[in-house]
């Protein structure tokens, strides 16, 4: 029997029907899967350590900053000798998407930005940089750091998916908490003088074996 052309165009259109909808499903699996790796990320990076709560199921104030004196660190001479110069006190911001009080305001580029390349979201657009050199691949000329003991010196060498991963979930994989935090203390230059390339090392790391390291035997 000769099909008609309404015939096939029913069955065009369960096929598209079909095509979209699987697509969306293999989308929001791939989303979800990158909010868990990013999840996994923050765990077990320890980032409750300073920024508040020992896990996302007891904590009501998971990841929402500074709730008490042990969430502020002296960074400078006097975290040695009390009372010596310098002297700043840092604190642990918010980091759950709140709007008002934490990241919310912030795009996921800006989060991964400040992760990469140590650079307060609030003060550097939302662009892609190419370069740690101030001035150059949308790299700040002036740029402002975030304050230690933030660890994104070692966290830059982390692969680009697992970054992106860690801001798809404190951007989207967390409910928001109100939680205004004091902004940390810092020197003029906000610590550009403390992250020069010379301080920090080279990015990407070099390739194995460095000077002090060995093939395995």
């Amino acid at each position: 029997m000769m099909r008609t052309s309404s015939s096939f165009s029913r069955a065009g259109a369960y096929v598209v029907g079909w095509l979209v909808f699987t697509a969306g499903v293999a989308t929001s699996q791939t989303t979800r899967d990158t909010i868990l790796l990013g999840r996994e990320l923050v765990i077990n990076h320890a980032c409750a350590g300073c920024h508040g709560g020992l896990n996302p199921v007891a904590e009501v104030k998971w990841l929402a900053g500074k709730q008490a004196p042990l969430q502020e660190f002296y960074i400078g001479a006097c975290a040695v000798t009390p009372g010596a110069k310098p002297c700043f006190l840092t604190r642990a911001r918010n980091i759950t998407p709140d709007n008002a009080t934490g990241i919310g305001r912030f795009s996921e580029r800006q989060i991964f930005n400040a992760l990469r390349f140590g650079l307060r979201p609030g003060e550097t657009p939302d662009v892609t940089i190419t370069s740690m050199t101030p001035g150059m691949g949308n790299f700040p000329t002036n740029p402002r750091y975030l304050a230690p003991p933030m660890p994104w010196p070692e966290w830059r060498y982390m692969s680009d998916r697992e970054l992106w991963a860690i801001a798809a979930y404190l951007k989207r994989g967390l409910k928001p908490v109100s939680n205004k935090v004091e902004d940390s203390e810092g020197p003029p230059d906000f610590w550009a003088s403390e992250y020069t390339p010379e301080k920090l090392g080279p990015y990407p790391a070099p390739p194995f074996p460095a000077p002090y390291e060995q093939e395995p035997k």
